[in-house]
């Protein structure tokens, strides 16, 4: 059996997907980072791996992400690509005819205006988090509450009330005053939802072109009030698709599996023994230029296996496989 894989390594999760020759979707994993990316990359290697039939192989990896070099540099990766390209080929896959598509990680959020099954215009989000998951997890423990509950009852609430969120901090203060006026917290939770939305659109949606059908992928899509708010403010239907939480993984392997077919060659994938290996990261400053870039390092047993970072390629010359690819 021919399998592609892709890791997408975010800020606060790793996924993994695992596509047949006909680019299903044999399994896939959704991990938390935990501040340890290689720990949790080698990790993941090795589930998916014994999840795999043991007669597997290998034809073509992909790594994407905020970390998708050092993921290339561990595991072997053919191509790294970044997260806009990999989101929006994961949901063309799903939806054909998608517009536009919303992507709300823990950290990042991201807008991918789509036409005819091309990018046509794309954004971030700023260095702000009012508008991604960690803002949700941050004012749900502050609630006593874990995620899901946070869903649940957002989807109960009924009265629109607003709550201040430009910061967490605002944010908070306006949670505290609602209570103390007597807002049941079904209502409270929900309108955090809203305020996450009305963030999301102001910021990383503001001036876009948003047209149905709408694809909302990432981690936050299991939030049924997101969900809920989104299509309140858009008014228009939000499609969610089955493995929303590794889209970026699942476009990865996509890219892999035609890059493959595109060119054929030796897959550089370094196995999945290497859940058991011991890797070093570093950094230091290049002084070859004024810039004065920081260059980070991943070693295995003291030898160099991968440098990036520079705006130019000095470093990355070192490991050319890693190089991503445009």
């Amino acid at each position: 059996m021919e399998i592609y894989l892709g890791i997408d390594v975010g800020s606060v999760t790793v996924k993994f997907a695992a596509l047949s020759d006909a680019d299903e979707l044999l399994t896939g994993l959704y991990l938390p980072a935990a501040g340890r990316p290689v720990a949790i990359i080698q990790q993941g290697l090795g589930e998916i791996g014994r999840k795999l039939p043991s007669d597997v192989e290998i034809k073509g990896v992909a790594t994407t992400g905020s970390a998708r070099h050092l993921a290339g540099a561990i595991v072997g990766a053919d191509i790294v690509k970044n997260e806009i390209t990999c989101q929006a080929v994961a949901a063309v896959r799903a939806v054909p005819d998608v517009n536009t598509v919303i992507e709300i990680g823990g950290q990042d959020s991201k807008l991918i205006i789509i036409r005819d099954g091309m990018v046509e215009d794309f954004a971030m989000n700023t260095v702000c988090a009012a508008g991604t998951g960690s803002f949700l997890d941050h004012q749900a423990a502050r609630l006593h509450m874990d995620i899901k509950e946070f869903s649940h009852r957002a989807s109960a609430g009924r009265d629109k009330v607003h709550i201040s969120g430009r910061c967490t901090v605002f944010a908070e203060s306006d949670m505290v005053h609602k209570q103390q006026m007597g807002h049941s917290v079904d209502d409270i939770v929900y309108g955090l939802c809203r305020t996450l939305v009305r963030n999301y659109l102001s910021d990383v949606g503001s001036g876009k072109d948003i047209r149905p059908p709408v694809v909302f992928q990432g981690g936050v899509a299991f939030n049924q009030g997101i969900i809920r708010a989104l299509r309140e403010e858009l008014k228009s239907e939000i499609i969610v698709p089955a493995h929303h939480e590794l889209m970026g993984a699942i476009g990865a392997a996509l890219l892999a599996h035609e890059s493959t077919v595109r060119t054929p060659g030796t897959c550089r994938f370094r196995g999945f023994e290497i859940s058991d290996a011991e890797y070093e990261t570093s950094s230091f400053e290049c002084r070859a230029c004024p810039i004065s870039c920081e260059i980070i390092r991943i070693s295995q047993q003291g030898n160099v296996i991968a440098s990036w970072g520079g705006q130019c390629d000095m470093w990355e010359a070192v490991a050319p496989e890693i190089k991503e690819s445009r």
